[in-house]
């Protein structure tokens, strides 16, 4: 019975070791934004960015498939570049900020690709969650910043189609065609830290 026990004990020992090579990282705001890209009038694209952003990332180089992502976008830091068009994104007609401050993103599993990641997880825009896809490039190797915090970065990509998430506003061109395009193509450049280990 002894032995059994001590083998067990083994095996959980063993179980357990990849988990704590998982490390923690924080999503660094300053260095950190969500920028997509819209079709404008059937003719060009419209390009803006979410300057707010704050999250965890749990990565392990060993096991780059068990990474875990959660981050929340500030839906009131908008930028597209022109304060009017802000303020209407803001508005009840696409994001109605007042009601629905954040964009969520949590992870729910990832496969190793060529380039990096793919990571499957449930996005949440304007109250309404969806599954989507994000392909991630890296996470790059950890460096160490003048402060002694290590640090990754890492981008992701991916493109919804904004009327599953009950963003509907657009208005007929007499030309034909609308507005606002469907499609929105969505980059996230991400640097996450961590504190080094004290010795």
């Amino acid at each position: 019975m002894t032995k059994l026990k001590t083998l067990s004990a083994m095996a959980l020992l063993l179980s357990a070791a990849p988990a704590a090579l998982a490390q923690s990282y924080t999503i660094d705001g300053a260095h950190s934004k969500a920028q997509f890209s819209v079709r404008h009038m059937m003719v060009s694209n419209v390009r803006g960015e979410f300057t707010k952003m704050k999250g965890t990332v749990v990565y392990d180089e060993k096991n780059p498939a068990a990474i875990r992502i959660e981050a929340t976008i500030d839906v009131a830091s908008i930028n597209t570049g022109e304060p009017k068009r802000d303020e209407h994104l803001k508005s009840p007609d696409f994001f109605d900020a007042a009601k629905y401050p954040a964009i969520t993103f949590r992870s729910k599993s990832a496969r190793k690709t060529a380039n990096g990641l793919a990571v499957t997880g449930d996005l949440t825009i304007h109250g309404v969650t969806k599954e989507v896809v994000l392909q991630v490039e890296g996470p790059s190797p950890e460096v160490r910043d003048p402060w002694g915090n290590l640090r990754r970065g890492a981008t992701a990509t991916t493109k919804i189609n904004r009327k599953d998430f009950g963003l509907t506003w657009n208005a007929a061109l007499e030309t034909g065609g609308v507005v606002v395009g469907e499609e929105v193509s969505i980059t996230i450049d991400v640097e996450a830290m961590r504190p080094a280990e004290k010795k």
